[in-house]
């Protein structure tokens, strides 16, 4: 009998490592497809895998991150900022919700709270290339606006007029990078 419970032992050890492989495969095909489903449009397909998955899995970071980009896909940008700012809250180590916090506040050209959440990614990951070009961006839109109030107070002013007009050409678009795309679970 005492040979029996070792083996019973790795049996269960087995067992458990396999669920959790096969429950990490559903899980990445889950963020695929609601990937998928932003992607191709499919917003209110992608809401309901969301939905169900969240069900289970509330807290899951990656899902919530999935479901702030479908939220902002269909329009909802203060559902998606209500997201995005309660996974700040609960992870503050991810700096994918800061970086995609700041592109719905400059869209909504609230340039000041942009430049905070951009700094607290870069802060967080000083090797996050999309945050600092988001950045980039958002300072400029924040000098020009500067420029722009120091034309108002001085007319004259020919070199706050040439700021203007280059920042304009640095602006075209005047949107910032795209959003980040979801982190991968670990």
């Amino acid at each position: 009998m005492s040979h029996s419970l070792p083996r019973l032992s790795v049996v269960l050890r087995l067992l458990a490592a396999s669920v959790l492989v096969a429950s990490a495969t559903v899980h990445a095909d889950d963020y695929g497809d609601v990937s998928q489903l932003l992607k191709t449009g499919k917003l209110a397909e992608a809401q309901a895998k969301v939905d169900l998955y969240l069900t289970v899995k509330p807290k899951d970071p990656q899902m919530r991150f999935l479901k702030s980009a479908v939220q902002s896909a269909a329009g909802q940008p203060a559902d998606a900022i209500t997201t995005l700012t309660a996974l700040t809250q609960e992870f503050p180590e991810l700096p994918e919700p800061y970086n995609n916090l700041a592109v719905l506040y400059a869209s909504q050209n609230q340039f000041d709270k942009a430049r905070t959440a951009l700094e607290m990614a870069v802060r967080i990951n000083p090797g996050y290339a999309t945050a600092y070009e988001n950045l980039g961006d958002v300072y400029a839109k924040l000098a020009s606006q500067s420029y722009s109030k120091s034309l108002q107070l001085n007319a004259t002013n020919p070199q706050a007029s040439q700021k203007i007009a280059l920042l304009k050409t640095v602006l075209t678009p005047a949107t910032p990078a795209a959003p980040a795309a979801p982190a991968k679970s670990k």
